[in-house]
């Protein structure tokens, strides 16, 4: 998984001061470019599950970011295609009891969705032919299997 920059720290008046959202070494996200909504999550939690509001929908405008370049824009818009709605990338997190854990939970899911979409390809896969000793195992477990089913044949015939 990818570095992610610490989500959320404890700020100086007491609040909660966010910082940017690193994807990859060279991607940061400013904090202006992250949605938040929050909802309240299903599932077990007892009497909290009702009023606390801890599911958490990020969301990331992927086609008109200023924080990705134009080669990685063209890559995430390709490779998110179907996860896009309007080119707004949207991730859910709503594992964990607390809001700020599922604050975290989605901005790195965020970040290693992100990552995935805009690394480059991997290099072409440069043919090979199978082994001498591959292909005599592989022929001889297909005699040895053939032997097998014949000896279970009813003599019958």
């Amino acid at each position: 998984m990818s570095a992610v920059a610490p989500a959320v720290a404890p700020a100086a008046d007491g609040g909660i001061a966010v910082a940017g959202l690193r994807v990859t070494a060279r991607i940061q996200l400013p904090e202006e470019e992250l949605r938040e909504r929050f909802s309240r999550a299903g599932g077990p939690g007892g009497q909290g599950v009702n009023t606390t509001d801890s599911r958490v929908e990020l969301s990331f405008d992927v086609a008109r970011s200023a924080a990705l370049g134009e080669t990685a824009r063209t890559r995430a818009l390709e490779r998110l295609a179907g996860r896009l709605v309007d080119g707004v990338l949207t991730v859910v997190a709503s594992e964990h009891r607390a809001q700020l854990r599922n604050r975290e939970a989605a901005r790195q899911r965020l970040a290693a969705v992100l990552a995935e979409a805009v690394a480059p390809p991997p290099p072409p896969r440069r043919a090979t032919r199978p082994t001498r000793g591959s292909q005599r195992r592989r022929l001889a477990g297909k005699r040895q299997r053939g032997e097998v089913k014949r000896l279970r044949r009813s003599t019958d015939d």
